[in-house]
């Protein structure tokens, strides 16, 4: 049988030595200690400090060899066409025909950035919205990533970018209902800081009338954002069914007497300048889309709204990504007027208008 152990108890002498001389050994200890306080040696530097202290130029120089052009082809009937090739497209820049690369139809995700806007026009409907950004979600591949912005008299970023559709579901629950709208100052942050990955293609869809409040941006100023952050915006505009709500509510007035109409006399005038703020806040979303390669889309009802979704990200999911490394070198950050063409005529190109390359 092994003995059994013991446990010495230390007498209060015994005590008292230990103690000193770990107090000596600490003295002679404290110094080398001291030194190297005073003389650190660096730490290992981390990867994120890494990618910060690259130089921005780098970035750029790298970035920007090739321009990447989003592009979606339908045909005759509005469908999109899926089978063409890189010898099918014709790529012209301020009038000089550039040549594709041979990587111009390879697979590239996509960063949408979701927007709603949540001031009173929209207020009442986003339950709608929150089910069509979810069935949205749902359609995008593995890669892809997905932020969503709330605007009305803020700008506010519930979620930044995620591949989680659960991470989604809960910043949709965090949208809560405003008044004005911010919407210039909405398009013109979103292109410019929620900035996607240089391997991505970048796109806003925003849920809005688009009716800007005046207090911010213009939008003149948004929309050379959306260009200088080759930024593809897709819009679905609920100025269809605000024009009906209106319209319905002009007429039913003007159906009175005249004395209802002189009585309802200003309320009839705000109905007519409204429906006028409807028709100019459309061309301008038509310029939205238009120049950036996007689409306009007007549902009567926003009970419509997961079909118009579903059908975005069905056209993300086909689009072309051509590529091609312009043939004039100069980085003067002046605007470059891009032609995008296919050998079929009869097809429909939406591509992005130009870009402007950065400043040297």
């Amino acid at each position: 049988m092994a003995p059994a152990r013991t446990q010495r108890r230390l007498s209060l002498p015994d005590t008292f030595r230990f103690c000193l001389h770990a107090f000596l050994l600490l003295l002679c200890f404290l110094p080398a200690r001291a030194l190297k306080a005073q003389n650190p040696k660096p730490s290992p530097t981390p990867e994120i400090k890494q990618e910060e202290e690259i130089d921005p130029e780098d970035v750029i120089s790298v970035s920007t060899t090739e321009v990447l052009l989003p592009v979606t082809v339908r045909d005759e009937r509005g469908q999109l066409v899926t089978n063409l090739l890189r010898k099918d497209f014709r790529v012209f820049e301020d009038g000089q025909e550039q040549t594709l690369s041979d990587l111009s139809l390879r697979q590239v995700p996509v960063d949408v950035v979701l927007m709603v806007d949540a001031s009173s026009s929209v207020a009442d409907n986003l339950d709608d919205f929150r089910r069509a950004a979810e069935g949205f979600a749902a359609h995008l591949a593995a890669d892809d990533r997905i932020s969503l912005i709330q605007f009305d008299d803020r700008v506010l970023l519930l979620q930044d970018w995620t591949k989680s559709v659960a991470q989604l579901r809960r910043a949709l629950h965090r949208i809560a209902p405003g008044m004005f709208t911010r919407f210039h100052d909405a398009m013109l942050l979103a292109s410019r800081d929620q900035a996607p990955r240089s391997s991505a293609r970048h796109a806003i869809i925003v849920l809005t009338d688009g009716i800007d409040s005046g207090r911010g941006a213009t939008f003149e100023a948004a929309l050379r954002a959306a260009l200088q952050s080759q930024t593809t915006i897709y819009v679905i505009s609920n100025t269809e069914i605000e024009r009906a709500k209106k319209q319905h509510e002009l007429t039913s007035f003007l159906s009175g007497n005249s004395a209802s109409i002189k009585f309802n006399e200003l309320h009839i005038q705000d109905l007519r300048m409204g429906l006028e703020a409807l028709a100019a806040s459309e061309r301008n979303l038509e310029q939205f889309t238009g120049v950036t390669g996007g689409r306009l889309y007007m549902p009567g009802a926003f009970s419509d709204l997961e079909s118009v979704y579903t059908e975005v990200a069905n056209e993300l999911r086909h689009q072309y990504a051509l590529y091609y490394s312009p043939t004039n070198k100069n980085r003067d950050g002046k605007f470059r007027r891009v032609n995008v063409e296919t050998t079929d005529t009869t097809l429909k190109v939406s591509a992005r208008i130009g870009y402007y390359p950065p400043k040297k």
